[in-house]
C-alpha cells in the first residue's frame, strides 16, 4: 500500500471516529435540561430513543416532559433519554417488556421485531406520503389494530411521530435502478427491509446505526437507506453527497409504553399523559414535513445533489415488492393489509 493510500485510510478512520464521537456527545443535551426539580415526582416515566433531539420527531420527548410535569402538577416526571443513552433498540425493547424502561420512541424499521403487524408502516409504497400517514393515524379502523399489535408483549402503542420519507443517500449518483444495482446499501436490522431489498435485487449490508459513519468513510458501504432529515442532522451528507428520493415509506418513531406501568397510573394522570402524547405527536408530525424541506434545502446549499427515480422505475420497485406484501400480509393479517391499502389508495 503506497503512502497516499495509507494517509487516506488513516484520515477516513479518524473522521469516522470523530463522527461517532459527535453522535454520542451527550453534552449537546445540556440545553434541553428541565427548568424544574423532578425529585419530588410521585411517578417516573423513563422514555428512550436512539436519535438526536434536533429531529422534530425526537425533540417531542422534551415537549411531552415539560407539559406532563406542568399539567399533572409535578406528579409525573417524563425522564426522556435520547441518543441511545440506554442502549440500542433491541436492548431497550427487552427492558421495556420487563418494565425496567417504561417507554420508547421505537423506529418503525425495528418495530416489526416487536410485533409483525407494526411492520405494515414499513412495507414499500403502502404509506408513501405524509397525507397517507396522517390518514392512517386518524382513521380508527386503521390505527386501533396497529396500537393493539404489541399488547401480548406487554406493550401499548399510544402514538407515533416521524423522521421523514425514505430514499437513498449515496457516495455516487443514483439516477435510476441500473445505478442502484452498483451500490452496497446499508439497511437497518429489520426483517421487512431485508425482505424488500432481496425482492428488489439490490446489494445490501445489515448494520447497526452507530457503525454507519465509519462504514461510509472507509467504503465498506456506499449507500444508505434513510431519510433526508436524519442524513442531514447526523451529518451523513458530509460523506454521501447524493440523495435519491424514493418516498417509498415514512420513517416513524413509534411511542411504545409498558402496559403494566400505564395501567397502574391513577386514571386522571393516565388520561392527561395520553392526551398530551397525542397532541404533541400530532404537532411533531406536522413539523416533520416542514423540517424535511428545510433540511433538503440546507443540504442543497452545501452541494448535496438530489434526484428522483422515474415513474417507470418506481413502478418496477412496486412490482418487485409483491412477494414482500404476500409474505408480510400473512404475518400482519391479510384483511387488515387489504383494508389499509384500500383506505389509503
Amino acid at each position: 500500500m503506497d503512502t497516499k493510500r495509507i494517509v487516506a485510510l488513516a484520515t477516513c478512520i479518524i473522521m469516522g471516529l470523530s463522527a461517532s464521537a459527535f453522535a454520542r456527545d451527550l453534552s449537546v443535551l445540556e440545553k434541553w435540561k428541565p427548568d424544574f426539580d423532578p425529585s419530588g415526582a410521585r411517578y417516573h416515566y423513563i422514555l428512550s430513543n436512539i436519535d438526536h433531539p434536533a429531529i422534530a420527531g425526537i425533540g417531542v420527548g422534551y415537549k411531552i416532559r415539560d407539559r406532563v410535569w406542568k399539567e399533572t402538577n409535578g406528579q409525573l416526571y417524563v425522564d426522556f433519554r435520547p441518543m441511545a443513552q440506554l442502549g440500542g433498540e433491541k436492548d431497550v425493547v427487552r427492558k421495556l417488556k420487563m418494565g425496567a424502561v417504561q417507554g420508547m420512541l421505537c423506529s418503525s424499521v425495528m418495530a416489526a421485531n416487536v410485533a409483525p403487524k407494526l411492520g405494515i408502516v414499513n412495507l414499500p409504497y403502502i404509506i408513501d406520503s405524509t397525507a397517507k400517514l396522517e390518514k392512517f393515524r386518524t382513521t380508527p379502523e386503521l390505527f386501533q389494530p396497529f396500537a393493539a399489535a404489541a399488547q401480548k408483549q406487554g406493550i401499548d402503542v399510544v402514538d407515533f411521530t416521524g423522521y421523514g420519507s425514505y430514499g437513498w443517500a449515496t457516495t455516487t449518483p443514483v439516477k435510476n435502478l441500473a445505478d442502484a444495482k452498483k451500490v452496497n446499501f446499508r439497511i437497518a436490522q429489520a426483517p421487512v427491509n431485508t425482505d424488500t431489498y432481496k425482492a428488489w435485487g439490490l446489494k445490501f449490508t445489515v448494520m447497526p446505526w452507530p457503525d454507519v459513519s465509519q462504514a461510509l468513510q472507509t467504503g465498506v458501504i456506499d449507500g444508505l437507506d434513510h431519510t433526508p432529515i436524519v442524513c442531514s442532522i447526523t451529518r451523513k451528507f458530509d460523506i454521501a453527497r447524493y440523495f435519491t428520493d424514493l418516498h417509498y415509506t415514512q420513517g416513524l418513531y413509534i411511542h411504545m409504553v409498558n402496559k403494566r406501568w400505564l395501567n397502574k397510573l391513577p386514571a386522571d394522570i393516565r388520561a392527561t399523559f395520553l392526551r398530551i402524547v397525542a397532541e404533541e405527536s400530532a404537532k411533531a408530525r406536522h413539523l416533520t414535513a416542514k423540517q424535511q424541506q428545510e433540511q433538503i434545502e440546507a443540504a442543497k446549499q452545501h452541494g448535496v445533489q438530489f434526484f428522483t427515480l422515474s415513474a417507470a422505475d418506481q413502478q418496477k420497485l412496486k412490482e418487485l415488492a409483491r412477494p414482500v406484501y404476500e409474505k408480510w400480509g400473512k404475518k400482519i393479517g391479510p384483511k387488515y393489509l387489504e383494508l389499509v391499502e384500500k383506505t389509503l389508495r
